[in-house]
């Protein structure tokens, strides 16, 4: 439910759920899976990781972040907003799912 919400936000269709019982959403620019770990072990957040999204304006990033707090997501870092970057400037939108995994939305502005 979550993420069928935040991804949908961006575009994608909802997950797909193959034989083995992982999920996947898949979109021009790539492949986003959850399963269940496959050595066996608990399933648990990256801590220091960061899943990020690529949103096509800062609106997109903005429904994102609210679908995901709609959903069971967690706000986490500043409200969304610009950033200067060593990229450039980007619009980012955090949160934490329901999970605790730590996502962002981000666009780079030009």
């Amino acid at each position: 439910k979550f993420y069928d919400a935040v991804l949908g936000a961006l575009g994608y269709n909802p997950g797909k759920i193959d034989e083995k019982g992982r999920c996947f959403y898949m979109n021009k620019s790539g492949v986003f899976a959850i399963s269940k770990p496959i050595d066996g072990e608990s399933a648990c957040h990256g801590n220091g990781s960061t899943i990020g999204f690529e949103a096509k304006d800062a609106a997109s990033a903005d429904a994102w972040h609210a679908a995901g707090l709609a959903n069971g997501g967690s706000p986490c870092e500043d409200a969304p907003g610009l950033r200067d970057g060593s990229l450039g400037k980007l619009y980012l939108a955090y949160l934490r799912d329901p999970s605790g995994n730590k996502i962002c939305a981000l666009h780079l502005m030009k």
